[in-house]
């Protein structure tokens, strides 16, 4: 009997959002879109109902809402990353992308579930079709190709985006390579470097190392300097890659004073095998990377770089999946040159 009457008293004093809607003088529907993070509510307003709800000690029903909207207020982020390494293990850019994402949503009041897949055991992308998810963004290594292809039919679906997928026809958010290959040579002109290389993988199977070089080619090209020679040489990471193709340039006895870097983490090996190999840097040669990796403020030099806007990638890639935004728009994330001691003043 008792049990029965704690319970009736229980549901008896319950607050509801007719209650909240009272206190904040306004109708129930304003309260359910306010808490739901309708953005048409203005920001006085929501203001009142939440300190009305938090006054009554009043939470959504997060099951209840899911129910009548059919939506589930979570977007899932799948890391891809190489196989046979730990999550930990992670390029940091893609780091720097995934916690602005999850920024971006939060801002958009969603929840993030956030999945690093490596492995095809781990390959998961049903996160819509299990109503765990409203949208996936997905980003990571193209290096791991058995996932992007497992991935691939969920590239076009208007649920999704992505960054860093190998497949030109994919929803998906870049930086603006062009430009930053373009304020590279600009740079490296600008601290009197003449004699200028490329280092990166134009047969990689994402387009953005090419389109960093053409920037970088027309740009010098508009200066009446020749297309710039480009050098590679593969190895199991970005900064070995980077370390043997300085080594080779070396060993051709090219005569280099400028070197512009595909990726951060070529660039940071470039450092590494020009300063055993008793090159000064800047002085004999210049050096700048793409990426603006937090990493190569504490390089010797500290590495210049051009940086994409970490803040703008995060909102377009949430944007593109939740439908804010059509393909079309969404253009090259905007870039920026880090100055920092690698190249010349």
């Amino acid at each position: 009997m008792l049990r029965e009457e704690s319970v009736s008293q229980e549901k008896a004093t319950r607050v509801t959002s007719f209650d909240v809607a009272e206190r904040a003088g306004v109708n129930q529907s304003t309260v359910s879109r306010a808490l739901n993070g309708d953005p048409s509510i203005s920001a006085p307003t929501r203001h009142r109902i939440e300190q009305a709800a938090a006054d009554l000690g009043y939470h959504i029903d997060d099951r209840a809402a899911r129910l009548r909207t059919g939506k589930t207020g979570t977007i899932a982020v799948i890391v891809i990353t190489r196989p046979g390494r730990s999550p930990t293990d992670v390029n940091p850019f893609h780091y720097a992308l995934l916690g602005n994402v999850c920024a971006s949503a939060s801002a958009k009041g969603y929840r993030s579930l956030v999945s690093f897949q490596s492995e095809a055991e781990h390959f998961d992308s049903g996160f819509v079709q299990r109503r765990q998810a409203d949208a996936i963004v997905l980003l990571g290594t193209a290096t791991n190709t058995a996932a992007w292809d497992f991935h691939r039919p969920l590239l076009g679906r208007p649920e999704t985006s992505c960054w860093g997928a190998p497949f030109e026809n994919a929803r998906r958010i870049k930086a603006d390579n062009r430009d930053g290959g373009r304020r590279a040579a600009e740079r490296l002109l600008q601290g009197g470097y003449r004699n200028l290389s490329f280092i990166g993988d134009l047969d990689d199977r994402q387009s953005q190392f090419r389109e960093r070089y053409e920037g970088f080619r027309d740009a010098l090209s508009a200066h009446g300097i020749a297309a710039p020679p480009t050098v590679f040489e593969d190895a199991e990471t970005r900064v070995e890659q980077g370390r043997r193709s300085v080594r080779r340039l070396l060993a051709d006895s090219q005569e280099i004073d400028g070197l512009f870097c595909c990726c951060d983490a070529m660039a940071l090996g470039a450092l590494g095998a020009l300063e055993n190999a008793g090159i000064e840097v800047p002085g004999d040669i210049g050096v700048i990377g793409f990426d603006g990796l937090g990493s190569g403020a504490h390089s010797s030099p500290p590495l210049t770089t051009i940086e994409p806007d970490f803040t703008s990638a995060g909102a377009m890639l949430v944007d593109l999946a939740l439908g804010a935004i059509e393909p079309a728009a969404a253009k090259g994330v905007p870039v920026h040159l880090v100055e920092r001691s690698s190249v010349r003043r």
